[in-house]
């Protein structure tokens, strides 16, 4: 399972969500069809950006818990003060690509920012 994790600021569009998990992607030199589905966290429920994105690429969207965001927050390879500050993550993007791959899942590298969006790609540990 691969997930792309996104992070972003209040009103992006579906666009810019598009584009960070693009640019994401062909920084590991990865297809869009080759994710599994898409995750953030619970405090951006309400951003219709990610879900339409999610609608786009026919990929479901991942709302993870607080309780398990900050237990994948120790897994994170970057680190924001407002982050941790606004979602007691160092990382939304990050922690929600490792929290919905599940256990024993791993970035690929650190996140991508691409304007307002952030973007981190997780595998599953069963696919390594």
């Amino acid at each position: 399972m691969m997930v792309a994790g996104i992070g972003s600021r209040k009103g992006v569009s579906a666009m810019d969500v598009l584009a960070a998990i693009e640019t994401a992607l062909d920084a590991h030199g990865l297809a869009m069809t080759a994710l599994s589905a898409l995750a953030t966290a619970s405090l951006k429920q309400d951003e219709q950006a990610i879900f339409s994105a999610g609608r786009e690429l026919a990929l479901p969207v991942i709302v993870v818990e607080d309780n398990a965001l900050k237990a994948a927050s120790s897994r994170v390879i970057s680190r924001s003060d407002l982050s941790q500050g606004l979602a007691g993550t160092p990382s939304v993007c990050e922690a929600s690509a490792l929290a919905a791959a599940g256990k024993g899942a791993k970035l690929l590298g650190p996140r991508i920012v691409l304007g307002p969006v952030t973007c981190a790609i997780a595998i599953s540990g069963d696919a390594v």
